[in-house]
């Protein structure tokens, strides 16, 4: 088995935190993570069909149908993957789609499999298409199919496999190719989320943390988290920081928003990127419509992130639009960098 195409997590009374993760802040953000159904927060419809789904699966005694949960990034799949097994009790395998290169990896993850185990693949739809077409037996029927040998002298030998739980995620459901997404029996699509959960989420993790955080800290925290959980968590641990070295440890409204507005979170949830995003749309090109690379390029920003991890956000918030022609920002961009609209651009 090659060394990098897994990694085990087990599941039990204990938070769960990534082998390897040997950073402070990489263990915090596993212990922040909720261990069961209960203890998330947020995306009530989902996890009410996924609460039925599993427990459906206990009673019978059988593995859950395998699972796809969808969504931009920081919403909670990997978490949502480790609660699954966690409420199963079974072991949980978590590897990613760009870590297997080649059919042998993912052979040599299935064949270690115990019976009713989960499987994560993360960013499934990044995997290599030779990689995918060895899942396809594998979900269906719990056999695994590969050649021995090469030329006239190969020969194909199926292996049974036990009973497993594929749980893939992915920020590019579109993606993830139609005979790969039709085989999974659930699919869960994660959302932004509101600010009352965001606050709830801030709280809870304030308690884990040890940090002392007032109600209008809380909020104002969750105000700029762009409704997603895990900037929440990492705007914490910076509102943190500055009440430890700047105040007196407890996190209040005016604190929390001082010490944001020192790491350059504005009122809106905007970072520097963001800013510079709509600095290009609206002064260097006056408002005319602007293309993804050449915007890509003055930002300093690769394409695909812009389109994944900027854009979306900035859409939902109504500051630029997609035209046929190009990103154009908004009347609502104009006012938030304090700027006169030139009314020819934006018609």
């Amino acid at each position: 088995m090659t060394t990098g195409a897994r990694r085990e997590v087990l599941v039990g009374p204990e938070r769960p935190v990534a082998p390897g993760a040997v950073g402070i802040e990489e263990a915090e953000e596993a212990g922040l993570r909720p261990r069961t159904l209960g203890e998330f927060v947020g995306q009530g419809q989902l996890v009410e069909h996924l609460r039925i789904v599993l427990e459906a699966a206990v009673q019978r005694g059988q593995p859950v149908d395998h699972i796809l949960f969808a969504g931009p990034p920081g919403l909670g799949k990997t978490s949502l993957a480790g609660i699954v097994a966690a409420e199963l009790g079974v072991g949980l395998r978590v590897t990613s789609g760009p870590v297997l290169a080649r059919a042998g990896d993912l052979a040599s993850l299935l064949t270690d499999l115990q019976e009713g185990d989960v499987l994560f693949v993360d960013e499934i739809h990044r995997m290599h298409r030779s990689v995918e077409e060895i899942l396809y037996p594998a979900m269906e029927d719990a056999k695994l199919d590969f050649l021995i040998g090469k030329g006239p002298t190969a020969r194909s030998i199926r292996l049974d496999l036990p009973r497993f739980t594929l749980v893939g995620a992915t920020t590019r459901t579109g993606l993830v190719s139609s005979p790969l997404r039709d085989r999974f029996g659930f699919l869960g699509r994660l959302d932004l989320y509101g600010v009352d959960d965001l606050e709830a989420i801030v709280r809870r993790s304030a308690r884990i943390l040890g940090v002392d955080v007032e109600p209008d800290g809380a909020r104002r925290i969750a105000d700029r988290s762009r409704g997603t959980p895990r900037i929440a968590n990492r705007l914490l641990r910076r509102v943190r920081d500055f009440v430890e070295v700047r105040g007196d440890g407890v996190v209040t409204g005016d604190a929390a928003e001082r010490g944001l507005e020192l790491f350059g979170i504005d009122e809106l949830g905007l970072d520097k990127v963001d800013r510079a995003i709509l600095d290009v749309l609206c002064r260097r090109f006056g408002g005319r419509p602007v293309g993804l690379t050449t915007l890509a390029q003055c930002v300093g920003e690769e394409t695909d992130t812009l389109e994944d991890a900027y854009e979306p956000f900035l859409l939902q918030q109504g500051l630029i639009e997609r035209t046929p022609r190009g990103r154009m920002a908004t009347q609502r961009a104009w006012s938030h960098l304090g700027l006169e609209a030139d009314e020819r651009a934006l018609f």
